[in-house]
């Protein structure tokens, strides 16, 4: 697989961006390590294989917010029983994933793209979606942004990964073929605002604690429906 490299004016912004919040978010990620590791013992960080640039693999870092002796599939939903307490509320805010900074630095992802899917999910993507493999996965981007309200879409589903794959993924293929057709430096800082801006509404946003369905309009559409149709 091809893969689609970056500019070297994006590269260099996501190295200048990761080191400034790597040592401004120090003491919090020291804290953060710790809390996990009282309330949940060790391993701290949780490292998973996804899918990379070119259809390479890689270790992707987060904060480990599971049980240590969980198993089952390999996607979250929002009322997932394996989520330890304080891990929901990192999950909320999406503290969690700060660990990917340092992927980041390592060139593994960049600020803005595709979601990082594990690499055995991955595999099983539609053959007409596999394009979004050649590009760097990305810390944020659209479905990133929507990662409350699609956990919420997962809450009971017999087979969540049957469904993600079927339904979800052509629409995050939507959602990432916008963003990847013109992605400048501009699109990027957009990107890093609006993601400010989600972390920040997590303190009232339903979506990031509830394990309800997301509500049906009068027309019959989920809320969920109704955002996918809104110009990122």
């Amino acid at each position: 697989m091809t893969p689609v490299r970056l500019t070297v004016p994006r590269r260099a912004l996501d190295v200048i961006v990761a080191v400034a919040l790597l040592l401004l978010l120090s003491p919090l990620l020291l804290f953060l390590t710790v809390l996990v590791y009282i309330t949940s013992g060790r391993p701290t960080i949780f490292c998973q294989q996804r899918m990379g640039e070119g259809g390479h693999e890689f270790t992707l870092y987060k904060f480990r917010t599971m049980r240590p002796d969980s198993t089952g599939p390999s996607l979250t939903s929002g009322s997932d029983p394996r989520v330890t307490g304080p891990g929901r509320l990192l999950r909320r805010f999406a503290l969690d994933e700060l660990p990917q900074l340092f992927n980041v630095l390592r060139g593994d992802m960049t600020l803005v793209g595709p979601r990082p899917e594990p690499a055995d999910l991955a595999r099983r993507f539609p053959p007409e979606y596999q394009w979004m493999f050649r590009h760097r996965p990305g810390l944020t981007g659209p479905c990133q942004l929507r990662s409350r309200s699609h956990a919420a879409l997962l809450n009971g589903m017999p087979d969540p990964e049957e469904y993600y794959l079927t339904v979800m993924v052509p629409r995050r293929a939507a959602m990432n073929a916008e963003l990847l057709a013109d992605i400048t430096l501009t699109t990027v800082l957009h990107y890093i605002a609006r993601t400010l801006w989600y972390l920040l509404s997590a303190a009232w946003d339903r979506a990031g604690g509830s394990s309800d369905r997301p509500g049906r309009n009068a027309a019959g559409r989920t809320e969920e429906d109704r955002s996918l149709c809104v110009p990122s």
